[in-house]
């Protein structure tokens, strides 16, 4: 799929990874010494995690929906309201385990780790097709050090999600239309916004951008003629999101200005870790938004095109909770800060994003909810 191979900056993404992984695991073992008390405020922590015979450093990268998507690997969809996750990310996790006979918690790493090297390598050459090397390297560089980072090396959608869309737009920048269309499937199947690559993929100038329109979408309703059968509910992905807490709304849209406004009422009302999160998940959202924005001239319209759908279609459900791990799939986001021109302004940005990291990733691993 790839054509020119750069073995030079291939061994740099890797070493990249590689510290940042090492990072992480080592942020994940300091963090009960940082944070003495485990959060545990999500369900089966217990049974699925502490009782894994994994160090803690480990599996905590499972902490909250991490675990469902365990539980559905393990046992389908039995649980109730589980439906809320898609299912190919469990769909593998459970051929990996078995395949290679280990626990679901460390075939849900290999996955998620391996998706995301591979998704960083592909990245690169999508870039570079359209910038440069240099740009390329710091856009990975930046998305490496990220605040919320570590969901890409965590039990979550986020790394195979990354893969599956970097993947699909470099093939439609290919040409190749059928199998870019067939990873939006995947990516479909993997995440509700995977459906958004469908109207994204159509604003291009390729011939047959009808393609894309019907075979992307076949992941969702899949996925939903599952649910009819087996739960004769086709939307059950989305009615079951409120029990999920988190205020959402799945029976009404809220616009942006309203959850705007709802977001300054709790930063004037609350404090300690529910003012500083709300704080992280409104600066977040509006962060990518405005880059977004300033960059848009410099891309190809279906990049921004999907950016703006990835960034304001979750924010209809009332809340900008979870933003700050949602934006980790709007690739041009990256772009954006890997073109700015000081090598000195991204080594600020670079290092005030890695201090947030740790300390987001303590919270995580100890059980605070952080995105």
């Amino acid at each position: 799929m790839i054509k020119n191979i750069n073995l030079k900056f291939y061994f740099l993404i890797f070493l990249a990874f590689s510290i940042w992984r090492f990072f992480l695991f080592l942020t994940a073992y300091l963090s009960p010494f940082i944070i003495p008390n485990f959060g545990n405020k999500f369900p089966y922590a217990d049974q699925h995690l502490m009782n894994s015979g994994l160090p803690h450093f480990i599996w905590s990268f499972a902490n909250f929906d991490g675990v469902h998507y365990l539980i559905i690997a393990k046992d389908g969809y039995s649980n109730q309201f589980t439906q809320v996750f898609f299912p190919f990310f469990p769909l593998i996790i459970n051929f990996v385990g078995k395949i290679f006979s280990i626990n679901f918690i460390s075939a849900a790493l290999i996955v998620s780790n391996a998706s995301f090297l591979l998704g960083l390598i592909i990245f690169f050459e999508l870039v570079t097709k359209f910038f440069n090397q240099k740009i390329a390297f710091w856009s990975i560089l930046l998305l490496l050090t990220f605040p919320t980072s570590f969901f890409f090396g965590s039990t979550y959608t986020e790394s195979l999600f990354f893969l599956l869309t970097v993947s699909s737009f470099y093939l439609l920048s290919e040409k190749r239309v059928i199998l870019a269309s067939f990873l939006g499937l995947l990516a479909s199947a993997t995440r509700l916004m995977g459906i958004f690559l469908a109207p994204s993929f159509y604003l291009t100038d390729i011939k047959r951008k009808y393609i894309p329109l019907i075979i992307i979408p076949l992941g969702l309703l899949s996925y939903m003629v599952f649910l009819k059968i087996r739960f004769n509910n086709p939307l059950y992905f989305l009615t079951a999101q409120e029990i999920f807490g988190q205020e959402r709304s799945t029976n009404s849209v809220v616009l942006f200005p309203q959850v705007v406004f709802r977001y300054i009422k709790i930063l004037l009302t609350t404090k300690g870790l529910v003012f500083n999160i709300a704080l992280l998940e409104l600066s977040a959202t509006f962060f990518a938004l405005v880059t977004i924005f300033i960059f848009r001239r410099k891309i190809p319209r279906e990049w921004f095109a999907f950016s703006l759908f990835a960034i304001l279609i979750p924010t209809l459900t009332g809340t900008f909770a979870s933003m700050p791990r949602y934006i980790l799939v709007v690739f041009p986001l990256f772009i954006a800060l890997g073109t700015i021109k000081s090598d000195f302004q991204k080594i600020v940005l670079a290092s005030a994003f890695s201090i947030l990291l740790f300390v987001l990733t303590c919270l995580f691993t100890q059980g605070y909810w952080v995105a």
